[in-house]
């Protein structure tokens, strides 16, 4: 397993080492010992989603407001996403900037997203399976959203706009300057957790 700090060095893009022959393959696609060496702390992944989306669907800007702050490990089962991290950390030196990687069911890359980042991928295969580890459960009342297509953030989502497919939740999401945000100075790690 290689990781690799993207241009915002919070974020880190994780190759797996895929062991194959004419039967198959064989990868590890999580490893706390390692992921903990490389970042220097424990992430205590809780939960685990997955959802199905055709060409063209774009989920996100999405993230969870304290105490309900959540990592993300992202990958694809099945097809290729944009997968793409906006850091809303106030006090960031990379504070509105964002990472956007591909990740594909054949490049087999992971993406982590730490607490204080908003969350997005378009779908660019005819279907996708996206899966992703949290370290936190979901929590209604603390979701929150970026409108996707804020000029301010200047998010290049590959598909063209007419193609794009999103839920009436993320076409009324508010712009990055309106949403809620988080405080670089804070560790978001050290919150009380919220898991039972």
């Amino acid at each position: 397993m290689t990781f690799t700090r993207t241009a915002i060095p919070d974020v880190v893009l994780i190759d797996p080492v895929v062991h194959g022959d004419e039967r198959g393959y064989f990868i590890e696609t999580f490893r706390g010992d390692k992921l903990e060496a490389f970042l220097g702390f424990k992430p205590l992944f809780c939960q685990d989603n997955e959802s199905k989306s055709s060409y063209g669907i774009l989920r996100g800007l999405h993230y969870q407001l304290p105490p309900f702050a959540q990592t993300k490990l992202v990958r694809v089962l099945e097809g290729e996403v944009l997968d793409v991290a906006v850091d809303i950390r106030i006090g960031s030196p990379t504070f509105g900037e964002h990472v956007a990687v591909y990740l594909s069911g054949e490049n087999k890359r992971q993406l982590f997203i730490p607490r204080g980042f908003a969350h997005g991928f378009v779908v660019l295969s005819e279907t996708c399976t996206f899966a992703y580890k949290v370290d936190n459960y979901y929590s209604p009342g603390y979701d929150r959203g970026i409108i996707f297509d804020d000029p301010m953030l200047n998010i290049d989502w590959i598909v063209e706009s007419a193609k794009l497919q999103l839920s009436a939740k993320d076409t009324k999401q508010p712009k990055f300057i309106d949403a809620d945000h988080f405080d670089y100075n804070e560790n978001l790690y050290t919150l009380k957790s919220t898991r039972v």
